[in-house]
């Protein structure tokens, strides 16, 4: 089974430990989705920074729409997150 290296809030440093620190404040905990991006600061930092454009940028859907479209794309594509 492969294995990915996941960075701690210990051993976190520089931008990986600065988008571990806002995951924190923005959902209370680093879900599983951040950390497995820990390796690489700039695929974390990147992802995040879509995320938020798609979850909190200018939109005619509301938050509600986005979290609910998430959900079901999820769902259809079986993914446990």
């Amino acid at each position: 089974m492969p294995h990915i290296h996941q960075v701690s809030d210990e051993e976190a440093t520089g931008a990986v430990k600065r988008e571990l620190d806002n995951a924190v404040k923005r959902a209370g905990r680093v879900w599983n989705i951040v950390r497995i991006m820990t390796p690489n600061a700039e695929v974390l930092r990147t992802s995040m920074s879509m995320y938020s454009a798609l979850m909190h940028g200018e939109s005619p859907l509301s938050r509600a729409q986005r979290e609910m479209l998430a959900v079901v794309v999820s769902r259809a594509n079986a993914c446990v997150y």
